[in-house]
Order: C-alpha cells, then structure tokens, then sequence
C-alpha cells in the first residue's frame, strides 16, 4: 500500500522548512512535503546530482547542441494558456494514463501558482519562432535548485528535452553557486525513471543519508519489505530547523 509523511507549508517558517526537509528526501506539491513511507518497501529514492561534481557524457553533450536554439526565461510562478496548453499535449501524449491526466486549468494554476516558497517557473523558447517549447516549475533552495515538475513539446521528444532541462539547471545552479539540483524520486528498476540514474555525480538518500549512486542494480533490494523503518521511527529522525526532532 502507498502511504506518505506529509506536514504542511504555511507561516513565515515555511522556506526554511522547505530547505531543511528537502535535505532529507522530501518534495514539495502547492503547500505540502512529502516522502513515501510505504509499509512494504523503500524503493522510492530522493535523487540529486553534485553539480561541482557532474560530468556531461558524450550523449548529454550531444543533446545540448542539439537544442543550443532554445532560450531560457525565468518569471514568476504565475500560470499561462501557453504553459497549459503546453502541459495539455504533454500529458496527451506521454501520460495520458497517469495520475495528472485529468487535470484542468485551474488545477494546472494551483500546481504553478500555490506556492509559499521562492519558486521560479524556467521557461523555454524557440529562439527562431518565439515558441514555448518546454517549461520546468522550479524551486529555489539554500543548498540547491529543485526541479518540482516539468513538462516539453511532445514532437520533439528526439530532443531529448528532459534531460536538457536537467543540463540547463545544472547550469543556472553552477552560475548561482549551489551546489545541488534536485530531481524527485529514483526507483530502482523502473524503466520510467531510469535516466536519472544516467547522470553522473547522482547521490541518493538512503537511510537517513546522502550517498553517490554506483551500480544501480545494487539498490533493488530497496524493495523488500524488510527494508524498511518502522513509521514511529521515521518521524522521530527527521530534523526540523527549529530544533525539533
């Protein structure tokens, strides 16, 4: 059975709250964290890369040329018919099963909009037509950038959009001097996410601790229902900045 810890974003504390808990595996949707607890298994795995670290393989560097025609604009997370319309033939076409599906206009606003954090949606153009061709909603961290969700023009999936949205932030966290960009979840095994596990310097959190991804394969035993910790004892380990915990 899937099961969460979730605590809510609210109050003048809620930035901090979001950079304390996002360093023990935690995620942000609208004004809630969360991080899965199932009682069967721990294989969803919170996933960053070490920027200072990261090394473009051939096939990354081959994908930043092939989209050097897209331009980068940061604005405010306020939501756009551009950006749904967008987001609209990304689920089409890529999850049109999946849990978003049915999401409409004002539910895409709230995901962009319900934020109270310092969050940024990265916009990106066609530097010829002026199109939107991709969009990644994202939130800045103390230690980090972190990619809350991003969607792209499904014609151009041979672009490999997805991973260029990646090599892009890690660019803006170099520039901005932070030292991480945070990618969501890594299941061991999952075809789905997979790529992640393609990018270089990656570090998982693992049992309370941040450690560098080696052999993927290594980790399937995360799904085991003796991997993991009693529910009682997940909250009482993690750390809140005001000295709880």
């Amino acid at each position: 059975m899937e099961r969460k810890l979730f605590t809510a974003l609210q109050g003048e504390g809620s930035q901090k709250l979001n950079d304390s808990l996002s360093k023990q595996g935690f995620r942000r949707s609208q004004n809630v964290l969360y991080r899965p607890s199932c009682s069967d298994c721990a294989a969803c795995l919170s996933a960053r890369i070490d920027v200072q670290n990261f090394k473009p393989s051939r096939s990354q560097k081959r994908t930043l040329k092939r989209n050097a025609h897209l331009e980068r604009r940061a604005t405010s997370p306020w939501a756009t018919e551009d950006q749904y319309d967008l987001f609209r033939r990304y689920l089409d076409e890529r999850h049109a099963q999946g849990g978003m599906a049915d999401m409409d206009v004002f539910e895409f606003a709230a995901m962009i909009e319900e934020t109270p954090i310092r969050s940024r949606v990265i916009e990106y153009l066609d530097g010829e037509t002026g199109d939107l061709i991709a969009t990644c909603l994202t939130d800045m961290l103390d230690d980090g950038l972190s990619m809350v969700y991003s969607f792209y023009e499904p014609s151009q999936a041979k672009n490999s959009l997805g991973t260029w949205m990646i090599l892009d932030h890690i660019d803006i966290a170099r520039e901005a001097g932070l030292p991480y960009v945070y990618l969501g979840y890594w299941v061991p095994g999952s075809d789905k996410m997979g790529y992640k596990a393609q990018f270089d310097a990656l570090e998982i959190y693992r049992q309370g601790r941040w450690e560098r991804l080696t052999d993927p394969t290594a980790y399937e035993a995360e799904t085991h229902p003796l991997s993991t910790d009693p529910i009682a004892e997940q909250v009482a380990n993690i750390s809140f900045p005001d000295g709880r915990g």
